[in-house]
């Protein structure tokens, strides 16, 4: 089972300094982060194809893909820092198939828009989770590439991304 704190230390790490580089100390930029992670699901979606039934392309590489998933799980996270919610572990649905997983995640993120509180926070994780399974990822690929990506994102915040 995934020890999540270690995620939530290096995420909340990561959001001090950039409050601190971006100067938002008073800032709320929770519907921002809502909106960039509905933007990163459907980039997500974008590299697997899987609803792309009219297209014969194969999805990008698993790397790109792993990227793209922990590029929102940076963002289920912070929202959880913002709102002092934390996801439990928990046991997983059983897989469903790609296009249903994507439509199921982007409903939890709708519904967690209107309500911000524990119980659509939790379904929200869970259902990217349940993404992540459907798409192959494995907790150990999901660890290293966030610390990676996590590394990436201090980087772009010194270099002025």
């Amino acid at each position: 089972m995934m020890n999540w704190d270690a995620f939530y230390d290096s995420q909340a790490q990561l959001d001090a300094h950039i409050v601190k580089k971006q100067n938002l100390e008073d800032a709320s930029v929770i519907e921002d982060k809502i909106l960039a992670l509905f933007v990163e699901v459907g980039e997500l979606a974008n590299e697997t194809r899987c609803f792309k039934f009219w297209s014969t392309k194969p999805s990008s590489d698993q790397s790109v893909v792993l990227e793209e998933y922990v590029d929102g799980l940076h963002f289920i996270l912070s929202l959880g820092l913002d709102l002092d919610l934390r996801y439990r572990s928990g046991s997983l649905n059983n897989t469903p198939e790609k296009t249903e997983a994507f439509l199921d995640v982007f409903t939890s993120i709708e519904r967690f828009k209107h309500h911000k509180d524990n119980r659509s926070y939790q379904r929200m994780f869970e259902s990217y989770l349940i993404l992540g399974q459907s798409l192959g990822m494995t907790e150990k690929e999901l660890q290293q590439a966030y610390e990676e990506k996590n590394k990436v994102n201090f980087q772009r915040q010194d270099q002025g991304y």
